[in-house]
């Protein structure tokens, strides 16, 4: 009779890069028996790539216990979860090995991947922290700041100019407008923004376009195009969030008739608006994935990213390694620049400015 096993995993580090370690634990998928756990600090590393090791501490523990069982992974890192699924690419190197590696450990077909919110992933959520807290209670404490020193190091790091979209019909009113519904295009006020904008853009000298595809988004990378020659590199994954039936609503209109759901998004990042919307986790996986390719594919150059207010918030939080609840704090303004520096050599990341605007 085949047997079946849960691997419940996460990975974590505290700066992102900084010190890191995972945890996994394997229950029998049949009785909820808790029959390993594994905890352990891996040094300096990123996020990413401790979720993978504690993948691959789960597959390898699950593996022991029984190869030919079937294996249910279930994560919180929505970016683990579709890579090893096979629906999202791999292009940063050391991912694509670790990936590797975790696909040599048990036969892929008896493995399924399922993806959980952060609730649901407490335990190896723990076992990461007592990996972590162990680590600092052994060892001399762990430097935690790398800016200063890459600041004053010859390596030059990619520049990626994230822009808001000029303003709408839909922006005076705070109408959502989300990448599921009318579509609207730039006003002619829209359009002077995106004109100042791509006047200060050109003069930094961009190398590379990218753009949703929305028509809001496609008319103000028409303004930096005009201005520097560059093609507009399309790309769905830089869509706002979906907003479902709460699009080109107001928030006083959206409370009066979904008070509940309403209350919902606001309390949950995990909560999906309007039915069919998309939730701040599924925005922040995406663009995060998205912003992994642009590092890997455009090292040390300068690159423009035109997009959207909520895409642009969980990218900031995405950052500074803030809880994406901070998105909350963050406003963003109609083609306000927010500028991220982003270093090749571990990928650490700085917020160097947020939705100037100083131009217009």
């Amino acid at each position: 009779m085949t047997r079946y096993l849960i691997v419940e995993a996460d990975g974590g580090s505290r700066g992102n890069p900084g010190p890191a370690g995972y945890g996994a634990l394997v229950r029998d998928g049949k009785t909820g028996e808790l029959l390993r756990e594994i905890a352990e600090s891996i040094g300096v590393a990123s996020n990413n790539v401790a979720e993978y090791r504690g993948l691959i501490a789960g597959l390898t523990a699950a593996h022991e216990i029984d190869p030919s069982a079937k294996i249910i992974v279930c994560m919180d890192s929505k970016l683990v979860i579709e890579q090893m699924s096979g629906r999202w690419q791999i292009k940063h190197p050391e991912m694509r090995r670790l990936a590797y590696e975790a696909r040599e450990l048990h036969q892929p077909s008896l493995i399924t991947y399922k993806w959980v919110p952060r609730e649901e992933n407490t335990h190896a959520d723990s076992l990461v922290n007592k990996a972590l807290d162990g680590d600092v209670r052994s060892v001399s404490p762990k430097q935690i700041n790398f800016l200063n020193e890459r600041l004053v190091s010859d390596e030059k790091p990619t520049v990626i100019y994230f822009i808001r979209h000029g303003e709408t019909r839909l922006t005076p009113e705070r109408r959502f407008s989300g990448s599921d519904g009318s579509n609207p295009g730039l006003t002619d006020k829209g359009f002077e923004q995106a004109k100042a904008m791509a006047r200060e853009i050109a003069a930094r000298k961009p190398e590379v376009l990218i753009a949703s595809p929305m028509k809001r988004t496609q008319e103000t990378a028409g303004e930096i195009s005009k201005l520097t020659g560059l093609e507009i590199q399309t790309d769905k994954n830089w869509l706002e969030a979906g907003f479902g039936e709460w699009d080109e609503l107001t928030v006083e209109e959206i409370m009066k008739l979904y008070p509940q759901e309403w209350q919902g998004w606001v309390s949950d990042t995990a909560f999906v608006p309007g039915k069919a919307g998309e939730s701040f986790d599924a925005v922040a996986a995406r663009t995060e994935q998205a912003l992994s390719e642009i590092e890997q594919d455009h090292i040390g150059k300068t690159v423009v990213v035109v997009t959207h207010h909520m895409v642009i918030k969980t990218i900031v939080a995405n950052v500074l390694s803030a809880p994406l609840v901070s998105m909350f704090h963050v406003d963003v303004a109609p083609c306000g620049i927010t500028t991220v520096h982003s270093w090749p050599s571990d990928g650490l990341r700085a917020l160097k400015s947020l939705s100037e605007r100083s131009f217009i």
